[in-house]
């Protein structure tokens, strides 16, 4: 008779992925299943960024727009970014590297953002992004340390310290070519 594991729902596994659970991240690098659900949170999470930060001033919807779109931009060169720095540069021996596996982990890694949404909120704004930036990047460091099987969380948190500030950079350069201008 062939043994069936249980595995959580949706929910379940946003609650888990907040949480820095590592037995969810396993459970959504193993679930193919689960690639869809992991777009889902990024969108949702780029989404509650450029929402959040109507916070900062006063913006139109193509701006809220705008926002999402570069958060989404910043996800996708931090996961590239990620992928190459530690699947390549910086991999352990028995790491082995399936970009489906690293990109659910990284999906999921990505739930804290939805809580930019309360950046929206007068006085919140910063401390929402600041903290969501931090917690994402916890959340970053176990799912790159469950889908690149490293054994060491050193190694997990330099691979995405260095792709963040990467990202980061990427991010700010579109920001300042393609933005709305300040006046």
């Amino acid at each position: 008779m062939p043994t069936q594991t249980a595995t959580n729902n949706f929910v379940q596994r946003l609650i888990g992925a907040v949480s820095l659970d590592v037995a969810i991240y396993e459970e959504v690098e193993a679930d193919r299943g689960a690639t869809g659900q992991a777009l889902i949170v990024v969108v949702l999470s780029s989404l509650a960024g450029g929402i959040g930060a109507r916070g900062f001033a006063e913006t139109s919807a193509a701006n809220i727009i705008f926002f999402a779109i570069v958060s989404l931009i910043a996800w996708a060169a931090w996961a590239l970014l990620t992928f190459e720095i530690g699947g390549r540069l910086m991999a352990e021996p028995q790491t082995r590297v399936d970009v489906g596996e690293l990109l659910r982990t990284l999906g999921f890694a990505s739930a804290p953002g939805l809580l930019r949404l309360f950046g929206i909120l007068p006085g919140v704004t910063l401390p929402a992004f600041a903290i969501t930036a931090v917690w994402m990047l916890a959340a970053t460091v176990v799912a790159v340390r469950q889908a690149l099987d490293y054994t060491s969380t050193g190694r997990a948190i330099a691979v995405c310290a260095f792709g963040w500030l990467l990202a980061l950079a990427v991010a700010i350069g579109v920001g300042l070519v393609f933005g709305p201008t300040v006046s």
